[in-house]
């Protein structure tokens, strides 16, 4: 079955059940606070566990000259109905173990009985108990198709619980707090339909009733109560009530009610006189009372609430990602048999939707007739002669829902004129299958048509490597096009000042490079390899630099361009100077302070998150850094921090690598010579970490990979499966 059944599914049953699920929500949350309060009472006076029926029994006769019941309720409160030496009837809480009275019993509060009658049946009785318990069960299916779409987001049930990337808010915590909430939910929703069925009354009906020999019933051996050894051996948390004999009759007797059994037993010898099981349909009654209303237990209460309010967000973030789908949605200005120029998309959430129509509209601004559709409505185009393909990976390498039907199209489907095209792949390379898809169509396009350009992944929709796209595709095909930079970067939000602490000058190093230091303004949590954004024209034009937290302060290494925006405008700075700028979390280039060894592998201003984790290494895990520079002299500006990073043993092992000097040889180079040492880190569940450019991450992968298959024999995409590779390329 297609992801897009249960997309569709998924969105269908909440649409259509969206204002009961929301009411329901909402008094579900209030109601979770309900058992909390009475809990918070001051009835609980001893472990019930450490009680016995005995002395319960025994200390409430001595006090009071007739019984009638004992109850213990779902918070541990001992009640009883009793009738005092003046004739009074007295009925509440009492001390189980003095038989002292505390208080009347608790009634609900008239808000929670308002709360509670809305949440069982809408003020509509019979036909708002069938809503009521038709959208639990909705509810149910909703959250069984969330929970197959993660499945399939997270390639396999095994990473279930995987690191996700944080792309969109509602989009990462919609998945977030579906995986938390999943088994909350699931058991909220069964309960409730069950409640439901028992209220129509549609379960079945125990029959059994006690049968006793009232001819065979003896006074003796009389005991006094204390010693009946059933209620010596019950302790009182076993208990739900005990009814007293109503007379001295021998043919009266006490009606013991446990938990999982209903007992009579002979008031004067303790003979168990007849003795039922609880009927199953009761047993699950009263297990899915405590389930669903959180009676008896805090803890449970809470978390009840929780998936509660977790529900309402689900709500709003469902709907958030739909609007925002549909809103990426595909317009076109000509026909599809008029356009030289075709554009095909497939988008899971929309992102890569506004990627593909920001380069459509500059390619209208550019005078061209385009057209712009989805993968899956690839037909004929009688006058096309370019295809630019925008597309995500779904899953393990799999195609979106608006894809899925892709290459078998295109197998069936011939053009009748001779066409170029060009594949455009967005991804994370957080993922192992790190735009598979794309390079999936790229292949199945090769044989038919000519290629214009080697296929492009765009990493965390980057707007760089778009924008390099954009400048290659156009100066091969001839088509003067400027990327609107401002249709794809949101607005800079939540900036933060930050003080220059320390820099070195430009002129100190012959790779144009040079150190800065700086502190926050206030408090922020960051660590090693997030990132720092910085709008350099205070618009919407961003840059990003890993950071390294070094002393508890940010250092950045950044290459100086003549041109540059980013380079330029920190280059400016000095000792002292504030500018705003806010901090990305990147938790998946994170150190692995768990990994028995970790290798860190990087070029240039790539060494930067690198020296911030080492410093941050205080438990001295093994770690070996391979550095390729192009010569001695541009080494000196880490030197003396690399230094004193082995001096304290935070950095275990350390190659520098000259590509210009000496040998003159890449890190990939020596990666190969250290091919043993890597293929045994990797086995015993080391973790390799890549920063630099993307020309050197391309070299050492194909290294790494030929590494894993002749030693490990298993592909390096195994163990970036496991975790075991990180990446932070530019």
């Amino acid at each position: 079955m297609t992801i897009s059944i249960w997309r569709y599914s998924h969105l269908a049953l909440a649409v259509s059940s969206v204002v009961f699920i929301l009411l329901a929500s909402i008094t579900g949350a209030i109601l979770a606070f309900q058992p909390i309060s009475e809990q918070m009472a001051p009835y609980k006076v001893a472990d019930l566990d450490e009680v016995s029926l005995a002395q319960t029994v025994r200390v409430f006769k001595e006090n009071y000259p007739e019984v009638i019941e004992i109850k213990v309720d779902a918070n541990h409160f001992v009640m009883a109905s009793v009738f005092t030496e003046e004739g009074d009837n007295l009925e509440g809480y009492f001390n189980p173990t003095t038989a002292e009275f505390l208080g009347q019993k608790l009634e609900p509060s008239k808000f929670f009985q308002w709360v509670t009658n809305f949440h069982r049946s809408l003020f509509l009785k019979g036909v708002g108990r069938f809503f009521v318990g038709l959208c639990s069960f909705l509810l149910f299916v909703i959250a069984i198709t969330g929970t197959i779409l993660i499945v399939k987001r997270q390639r396999g049930i095994q990473q279930f619980f995987a690191k996700i990337v944080n792309e969109n808010f509602s989009q990462y915590w919609h998945v977030v707090l579906g995986r938390l909430s999943l088994i909350p939910i699931i058991i909220i929703t069964l309960t409730g339909v069950y409640l439901s069925l028992e209220k129509f009354n549609l379960l079945p009906e125990s029959k059994e009733k006690h049968r006793i020999d009232l001819d065979m019933i003896s006074e003796l051996p009389k005991l006094n109560v204390s010693e009946f050894e059933l209620f010596q051996n019950t302790p009182l948390s076993q208990v739900k009530t005990l009814e007293f004999p109503f007379s001295e009759d021998v043919e009266d007797y006490y009606t013991l009610k446990l938990k999982q059994e209903e007992l009579v037993v002979n008031q004067y010898t303790g003979e168990v006189l007849s003795s039922l099981k609880a009927p199953m349909v009761e047993v699950v009654s009263n297990l899915s009372m405590v389930l669903h209303t959180g009676k008896g237990n805090t803890v449970w209460s809470i978390i009840l609430g929780l998936a509660s309010i977790n529900i309402l967000f689900f709500i709003y973030s469902g709907f958030d990602m739909t609007l925002k789908r549909r809103a990426s949605g595909l317009k076109n200005k000509f026909q599809r048999d008029e356009c030289k120029y075709i554009i095909l998309v497939g988008s899971e959430n929309g992102s890569t939707m506004h990627y593909a129509n920001a380069f459509y509209k500059q390619l209208l601004e550019a005078g061209e007739k385009v057209f712009i559709t989805e993968l899956n409505d690839y037909t004929e185009f009688t006058q096309a002669e370019q295809f630019i393909i925008f597309t995500a990976t779904y899953g393990q390498g799999e195609a979106p829902t608006n894809a899925n039907k892709f290459l078998y199209r295109l197998q069936s489907t011939k053009q009748p004129n001779p066409c170029g095209y060009a594949v455009v792949g967005f991804g994370s390379l957080a993922y192992p299958d790190f735009c598979q898809y794309a390079l999936d169509v790229d292949k199945a396009m090769e044989f038919d048509f000519e290629k214009i350009l080697e296929p492009t992944g765009i990493h965390d929709k980057s707007i760089e490597a778009f924008h390099q796209f954009v400048g290659l595709w156009s100066s091969k095909i001839g088509v003067t096009m400027e990327l609107p930079q401002e249709a794809l970067v949101q607005n800079k939000k939540h900036t933060k000042t930050f003080k220059v602490v320390g820099k070195t000058t430009v002129a100190e190093s012959p790779d144009n490079t040079f150190l800065l230091k700086l502190k926050p303004k206030k408090t922020q949590k960051f660590t090693s390899g997030d990132l720092l954004a910085i709008y350099p024209k205070d618009d919407y034009r961003e840059r990003l630099y890993s950071i390294g937290k070094v002393d508890g302060n940010i250092q950045l290494s950044i290459k100086f361009y003549e041109h540059g925006l980013g380079s330029n405008y920190l280059n400016d700075l000095g000792a002292g100077d504030k500018f705003k700028a806010k901090i990305i979390k990147n938790s998946t280039f994170h150190f692995p302070v768990k990994a028995p060894k970790v290798i860190l592998i990087g070029n240039g201003t790539g060494v930067a998150p690198f020296l911030g984790m080492l410093n941050q290494n205080t438990k001295h895990n093994e770690t070996h850094l391979y550095l390729g520079l192009r010569t001695q002299a541009s080494f000196e500006l880490y030197e003396s921090q690399i230094n004193e990073l082995l001096l304290q043993e935070k950095l275990s092992d350390f190659d520098l690598v000259l590509s210009r000097e000496g040998d003159a040889c890449y890190v990939q180079d020596k990666l190969h010579e250290d091919a043993w040492e890597i293929a045994q880190a990797l086995y015993n569940g080391g973790v390799i970490m890549l920063c630099g450019s993307l020309a050197m991450q391309k070299g050492v992968l194909g290294v790494l990979e030929s590494i894993c298959v002749e030693n490990t024999h298993k592909p390096l995409s195994y163990y970036q499966d496991r975790g075991q590779l990180k990446m932070d390329c530019y």
